[in-house]
């Protein structure tokens, strides 16, 4: 499997360098005294929600483009476009979102926030990208639970191993008796390396999945299997949409939320955020 970040192909190690890179680019400018503030805010602004992407011409979009790709060791954004702020745009490089001055100098991570709607600016362009992100990992490269005509479809990062993880599958049939179709991502929170990392592997070379994914939710004793798998790109991945813990839930929407819900309060919660979008 490939994830696919905005119009640029990478693997699952170069997810992750591509992250590593800007961090550390970002401090080693600051160590010679180059001019960008790397600012972690929250920009509480009240100007129009809807962002105008900038036209072709703009002359900032390019000094910006090749301001970051010098100063952050070549990487290219996947898109440049303007802000709700006047002489501020909005860099995408995967799933990320930052801001960015028009002459290239303040490069800003963080939340904005239209203090007259209360809305997110930030997690709500960041959520399509991610449920962009997730959708094309291919229903191939998941373990499924549902029949396939439930109302709702939830994406789950999970853990072997995670306690709460294991609450929810114990439920899979309450979630899909509640109209919720279950795609499960692997997230082994100690790396693929570790136990958990190593079971999840043996899950999807098994011969029936559905049934090693159950045993394994279990506790049971599973046998050790190896294949090609996506379990390294789905670590690398969640990383990449914001996962920090599991079990984590993507919902329709791309909206990311962390932990345990049960399947009454999900449904709940997915029918208020579709009649919310009507």
């Amino acid at each position: 499997m490939q994830v696919i970040l905005g119009t640029s192909g990478y693997n699952a190690a170069q997810i992750v360098l591509h992250y590593q890179r800007i961090s550390l680019s970002v401090m080693h400018f600051s160590s010679f005294s180059v001019r960008i503030l790397f600012l972690t805010v929250s920009l509480c602004l009240a100007f129009p929600v809807v962002a105008t992407a900038a036209p072709a011409a703009d002359p900032a979009i390019e000094k910006i483009r090749t301001e970051l790709s010098r100063r952050l060791d070549g990487i290219t954004p996947d898109r440049i476009e303007t802000s709700p702020v006047p002489g501020l745009y909005e860099v995408l490089i995967g799933a990320r979102l930052y801001y960015v001055s028009a002459d290239g100098r303040y490069f800003i991570q963080g939340q904005m926030t239209d203090i007259e709607t209360g809305k997110n600016l930030t997690e709500a362009k960041v959520a399509t990208v991610r449920k962009k992100l997730l959708d094309e990992v291919g229903e191939d490269n998941m373990i499924v639970y549902g029949k396939g005509d439930e109302k709702h479809t939830v994406d789950i990062f999970t853990d072997i191993d995670c306690g709460y993880c294991r609450k929810l599958h114990a439920q899979m049939d309450e979630y899909n008796a509640e109209g919720i179709r279950v795609r499960y991502l692997f997230y082994p929170r100690a790396g693929v390396n570790s136990d958990s990392g190593r079971k999840a592997v043996s899950v999807w070379c098994a011969d029936d999945r559905k049934k090693a994914m159950d045993e394994a939710k279990q506790g049971k004793s599973m046998v050790s299997k190896n294949c090609a798998n996506p379990v390294a790109d789905q670590l690398a991945l969640g990383g990449v949409v914001g996962v920090t813990g599991t079990p984590a839930l993507v919902l329709e929407s791309g909206e990311l939320v962390p932990g345990y819900i049960p399947p009454a309060r999900l449904r709940q919660l997915l029918d208020s955020k579709k009649t919310g979008n009507k």
